[in-house]
């Protein structure tokens, strides 16, 4: 029975050697002739031009995580409204004008005056005349039922004179927001 594998399998090896001869031999000579003038063509590299080497020294400039870039800058001017940079801050001038909303007024009984509730990055604030607001020293100079009027004071927009200048503005009540009315 051995010999009969091993005649098997020389048998086999036959075969499949004889089947490897040269049949296709036109399609190998055609593919050969016809890569040999495939070539890759990619375009040269660009030359790369060296950027010129520029240091940077930062040492006169302001630090931009220090806390005094919160505050406005104090610069000398002229005139009669000039702010008093001596006083303590109050918590809604850090914002400026444009961030805050009017949300409502309240009006106290027995002349206690209107009361503004003012809304900024989620928290309510409540305001009145005289309170500082925004960051060009603005002053609350009026509360009526639909808006805050505010006395900005800063230095001469235009930039023609070094005088400290005042500016009205005010805070609307804001459209879908009730005013809030108590004990008048």
């Amino acid at each position: 029975m051995l010999p009969a594998r091993i005649i098997a399998c020389l048998s086999c090896l036959i075969l499949i050697g004889g089947c490897g001869g040269g049949e296709h031999e036109d399609i190998k000579q055609w593919m050969a002739t016809s890569s040999q003038d495939l070539k890759g063509r990619a375009p040269p590299l660009p030359e790369l031009k060296p950027f010129p080497i520029v240091s940077y020294v930062g040492t006169n400039a302001s630090d931009p995580y220090s806390d005094t870039r919160l505050e406005p800058e104090k610069r000398e001017g002229t005139g009669i409204n000039v702010p008093d940079f001596n006083r303590p801050r109050e918590q809604l001038e850090s914002f400026p004008l444009e961030s805050l909303q009017l949300i409502g007024v309240i009006s106290k009984a027995k002349g206690g005056g209107r009361h503004a509730l003012i809304q900024v990055d989620g928290v309510v604030y409540q305001v009145t005349k005289g309170n500082y607001i925004g960051q060009n020293y603005g002053r609350i100079i009026g509360v009526t039922d639909t808006e805050v009027i505010v006395a900005e004071t800063l230095l001469d927009p235009t930039g023609q004179t070094s005088e400290w200048v005042e500016r009205k503005a005010s805070l609307q009540l804001q459209e879908g927001s009730q005013s809030k009315e108590a004990g008048k």
